[in-house]
This record gives structure tokens, C-alpha cells and sequence, in this order.
């Protein structure tokens, strides 16, 4: 089996990223001391944990890698008409990922709060926000965002994208948005990933 390269992904071990967040049992039995990200990426999508797939990809990936994946999934679940507010949340997520400015981050939360935190672009815009320098409203007085907030709102928005269609397409879409990821992740921008 060739090992793909991540070359986002600039941890040595997948102990590093999955420490970050609550593994399955299946993932957890999955994961052993040396395994590297790329072999147990691959393990999980051979057993089937997808969720655990989503979750280990956006902890692993950089801040703007991570925000890009939501945007592109968050894009792919709409029909060929976005709701407005939508389509206002993924292009401000989207101006952060090209432009990873607090003012392009506070605009992401201003389109995230208009879609009630409800839809996959919303998460993709918060995701962007969380990505920023300051949390607070106000610019002197700092709030640093948690470090894992970014990878919480990206695995939402992901998770969120790929129940749009109802329950029969849930796995389609894991599978889809994981190749997305796994492109991203080996310097890809997602795009080319076959729906």
C-alpha cells in the first residue's frame, strides 16, 4: 500500500490529531502508537468511520485548509439556487480563506449569525470567525479564540452538508467530502474530487 502525502498535515503521528477529539471505539481500536495520519486515514475509511474520518481531517489540517474544505462541501449540498443568507455565509468564509484578515473574519460571523447557525454554510462562515485573532466585538479588547474551535465548526459544517439529501445519500456524501479533504490535505484545492 503507497502512503499518500499530506503535506498539509505536518504531524508525524495520528495520536497528535486524534488526542483533539472524541474517537469512536472502532477509531480508537484503529489507532495504534506509530501510525502515521496518511495509514490511519486509510484505516478509517476502510472500516467505515467516516465520522472519525471528517473529524481527524479537519483537526489536522491548518486553520484556512480546514475553512476551505467547509466552503467547498458547504457549496456542493446546495441546489443550483443558494438561499441568499447561504450563499452571503460561504462567500464571507470564503473572502477569509483568500484574505485571512479580523475583518474579513468578523464579516464570516455576521453572515454565520444571519443563517441562525442552522445550515452546513453557516458552520463554513464560523468556522472562518473562529479562525480569526479576536473573538470579541470589540477590537481592543482581545479574546482568543480555543485552538480546536476552528476544526469543531469545519466537521460541523461537513457533517451538516452531507445529511442535506436525507439519509441515503449521508454515506455518498462522507465518502465524497473525505476525498475532497484527503485532496486538500496533499496540497489539492478539493475541486477535482468526482461528486
Amino acid at each position: 500500500m503507497t502512503e499518500i502525502n499530506l503535506i498539509k498535515i505536518k504531524q508525524e503521528k495520528a495520536s497528535e490529531i486524534s488526542g483533539l477529539f472524541e474517537l469512536s471505539e472502532l477509531g480508537q481500536s484503529l489507532l495504534t502508537q506509530d501510525v502515521t495520519p496518511a495509514e490511519f486515514i486509510e484505516k478509517l475509511i476502510q472500516e467505515e468511520c467516516f465520522t472519525d474520518c471528517i473529524n481527524f481531517i479537519a483537526y489536522g489540517l491548518p486553520k484556512r485548509e480546514a475553512t476551505w474544505w467547509a466552503c467547498l462541501c458547504a457549496r456542493s449540498c446546495q441546489s443550483t439556487q443558494m438561499n441568499p443568507k447561504d450563499a452571503k455565509a460561504v462567500e464571507s468564509a470564503e473572502a477569509w480563506v483568500y484574505k485571512p484578515i479580523q475583518e474579513n473574519a468578523k464579516a464570516a460571523f455576521i453572515a454565520a449569525e444571519a443563517t441562525d447557525f442552522k445550515t452546513a454554510a453557516g458552520w463554513a462562515a464560523t468556522a472562518a470567525f473562529w479562525s480569526g485573532d479576536n473573538l470579541s466585538p470589540l477590537d481592543d479588547n482581545i479574546v482568543l479564540p480555543s485552538p480546536d474551535l476552528t476544526a469543531k465548526a469545519v466537521a460541523g459544517a461537513i457533517m451538516l452538508a452531507a445529511s442535506q439529501d436525507g439519509a441515503a445519500q449521508v454515506k455518498n456524501r462522507k465518502q465524497t467530502f473525505i476525498r475532497q479533504g484527503i485532496d486538500i490535505a496533499k496540497g489539492g484545492d478539493g475541486r477535482k474530487v468526482v461528486q
